[in-house]
């Protein structure tokens, strides 16, 4: 794809930020005659101390190169964090195409070794979240964490999957996000045309948080799941990355009522049966 044909995503960003501050937030009053959500251009452009014209051709894609300076400005006026101040920045200096074939992402044997170890439910996901390798007890926390299955389109389409997050919407939204952070100017990666084009036609959800460019990582934490067996599960989540893919890992606080479920699930996995990797799935993605 030539650079004159490629999508104006620091427009398209600029656009979708400048839509979710609302001018209360930016110190203008509401007011009922406004046509646009969020801010007007020439109120983005005169808060960030740069000519209105100037602003109208970053958002159209006719100035691809504004300075650091401008950039921080803008990330100021349009209210991002640091980890979306460095995406904005990221856009307005994207990094030379290659036109080499991306390579498949490949699960490495001692990882797979690693897995049958791992008295926890374990998994690796690569960077569009394709599960590509996990352990019994992960397919015993949720037969949809074994390879073939990608984690977003489960979440977004699967209803079993739905029932499963205690927190659907936030789920959604972070794993969106993250995918957005993802994907960044990556945007020729098969793999990524694949299941945003998937998603974007099967998912009203998808299509609503995908438009507000949202851009967040998706790291450990703690989650809340509902079990269809063993009922409700507050687990903490960890993801180590290894070799340009990521090891995730669950497990429950010590002497917890979470934990006394999890030998029940654990029981299901096969009592007795040492934990194996469930397989592998090689995905062409760079």
């Amino acid at each position: 794809m030539s650079d004159e044909n490629r999508p104006n995503l620091l427009g398209d960003y600029l656009r979708a930020r400048r839509a979710l501050v609302t001018p209360e937030q930016a110190g203008f009053p509401p007011g009922a005659s406004r046509r646009v959500p969020g801010l007007r251009r020439e109120e983005v452009a005169m808060l960030a101390g740069i000519s209105a014209d100037y602003y109208l051709r970053l958002e159209r894609g006719r100035d691809k190169n504004p300075s650091r300076q401008v950039l921080e400005s803008l990330a100021r006026v349009l209210r991002l964090d640091e980890l979306e101040q460095d995406y904005l920045i990221g856009l307005a200096a994207p990094r030379p195409r290659s036109r080499r074939r991306p390579k498949p992402e490949r699960v490495p044997a001692r990882l797979h070794h690693l897995l049958a170890t791992l008295g926890v439910p374990a998994f690796v996901e690569g960077r569009a979240f394709d599960v590509l390798a996990s352990n019994e007890l992960a397919v015993a926390l949720s037969p949809r964490l074994q390879p073939g299955y990608n984690r977003l389109r489960s979440l977004l389409l699967d209803p079993e999957e739905q029932a499963f997050q205690q927190d659907w919407a936030r789920s959604t939204e972070a794993f969106v996000a993250a995918l957005r952070k993802s994907v960044g100017d990556d945007i020729d990666n098969p793999r990524f045309v694949e299941l945003v084009g998937e998603l974007a036609l099967s998912s009203e959800r998808f299509r609503t948080l995908w438009a507000r460019h949202d851009v967040r990582g998706l790291d450990g934490g703690t989650t809340t799941v509902n079990h269809p067996v063993v009922g409700e599960l507050r687990l903490h989540r960890d993801k180590l990355p290894v070799d340009g893919l990521l090891l995730v890992l669950y497990y429950p606080d010590k002497d917890s009522e979470s934990e006394e479920k999890f030998r029940l699930l654990a029981s299901l996995a096969g009592p007795g049966t040492p934990l194996a990797p469930a397989g592998d799935r090689s995905i062409a993605t760079s």
